[in-house]
């Protein structure tokens, strides 16, 4: 087991994409990205660190392999391939071989700033895949793999090879490896006082009173 799982998972499987992003922004850190979800009802939370893969229009400078296969060779166990397409839907970056492929490999999901296409192969393997939509049309001609495990650009969120990328049915947060403990205790913290404030508001609690107890509108002040 790595660090990462032996510290981390755990500890952000409890968590919701929403709990994280309110701990980043009370701690001044941009992570929550916009607009991207899992393509199926299916899949829930998917945790991991990000492989990143940034995308480019083809022409004449040609690719020397299939866009996201060296991605899915170099992840570990666990790993999210992360995909920077720019949040084009007028083509796919993903299909069925890859997820065929990044199931055998171990990789948790595909998290993808644009479309994929071939859903139902996905969904017969049951391999997680989060996009902005679905679309038929081949990357072949029209895309092309630019870089691979670099720096990218996801939803106006920088992400890294190594950052942690969050996701379930409210979205896709990524959180910068150098801050993962100070989110994480933040996070928790949030999400503990949002559960007392539930179990109070299920037991019969006035709502205000309860607003007042724990005040939720100043809960999110930012970290000196």
């Amino acid at each position: 087991m790595n660090e990462f799982d032996h510290k981390y998972r755990g500890r952000f499987e409890l968590l919701s994409t929403t709990n994280v992003s309110d701990a980043m922004d009370a701690l001044g850190i941009k992570g929550a990205t916009y607009g991207v979800r899992p393509m199926s009802e299916r899949w829930g939370k998917v945790v991991g660190r990000a492989v990143t893969v940034k995308m480019t229009a083809a022409g004449e400078t040609k690719s020397k392999h299939h866009l996201g296969m060296k991605a899915i060779s170099m992840a570990d166990q666990g790993d999210v391939i992360i995909i920077d397409n720019g949040g084009r839907i007028d083509t796919s970056c993903w299909g069925g071989i890859l997820a065929n492929s990044a199931k055998v490999k171990g990789v948790s999901a595909v998290v993808i700033d644009g479309a994929c296409r071939d859903l139902d192969d996905c969904i017969d393997v049951n391999f997680p895949v989060y996009a902005r939509g679905t679309v038929v049309a081949t990357a072949r001609g029209r895309i092309m793999e630019h870089s691979t495990n670099e720096m990218i650009q996801f939803a106006g969120v920088q992400v890294r090879p190594g950052d942690v990328v969050i996701g379930d049915r409210s979205g896709v947060v990524v959180v910068p490896h150098e801050r993962i403990d100070a989110v994480l205790i933040k996070a928790e913290e949030l999400y503990q006082k949002e559960e007392s404030m539930i179990r109070e508001i299920l037991s019969g609690s006035d709502l205000l009173e309860v607003d007042n107890k724990f005040d939720y509108e100043k809960m999110l002040r930012k970290e000196e």
